[in-house]
């Protein structure tokens, strides 16, 4: 056993939904004004994590069983074990993959989407459907777009 895992077997065990963090998480997950005021969304799932620049990562939380098969996937990162109850009560997916991260929001001026070199920008009016907007960023993504502007009337990101 490593001393890294030592450490984080000591780390102490969200068990309830009650924590004033899984509240918080649930809240993010639930109303975009909450997203908006603390600047913050929820990704849930192994490849989002991966995905995610380190520097936009505010908290990662991870279930029991999925640290446990996981731990070294993790090293060098902060995170909190959530029991696999609470995470699954929280997560909100059918089948959870048992991890999940607070991710800061990255506001990008449009001023620097244009000073790309030859910036190929998605605009995007109205749009209601989270589904269909994921679909569209991830085909935008694989265009080689440098960036996506959404109106005020469109699905929170």
């Amino acid at each position: 056993m490593t001393y890294k895992k030592k450490i984080c077997l000591e780390k102490s065990m969200i068990t309830s939904t009650s924590n004033q963090q899984m509240k918080n998480l649930m809240l993010l997950m639930k109303k975009a004004k909450a997203r908006n005021e603390q600047e913050l969304f929820v990704v849930e799932g192994r490849k989002m994590f991966q995905e995610v620049p380190e520097e936009w990562l505010k908290q990662v939380y991870v279930s029991e069983s999925f640290f446990a098969e996981n731990d070294k996937m993790l090293a060098g990162y902060t995170y909190e074990i959530v029991s696999d109850s609470v995470f699954k009560a929280v997560s909100d997916t059918q089948t959870p993959q048992g991890i999940l991260c607070l991710v800061r929001q990255v506001d990008t001026p449009l001023s620097a989407m244009l000073e790309a070199r030859q910036p190929l920008l998605m605009i995007l009016e109205d749009l209601q459907d989270p589904g269909n907007l994921g679909t569209i960023l991830r085909t935008g993504e694989g265009a080689g777009v440098s960036g996506v502007i959404l109106n005020k009337n469109c699905v929170d990101l």
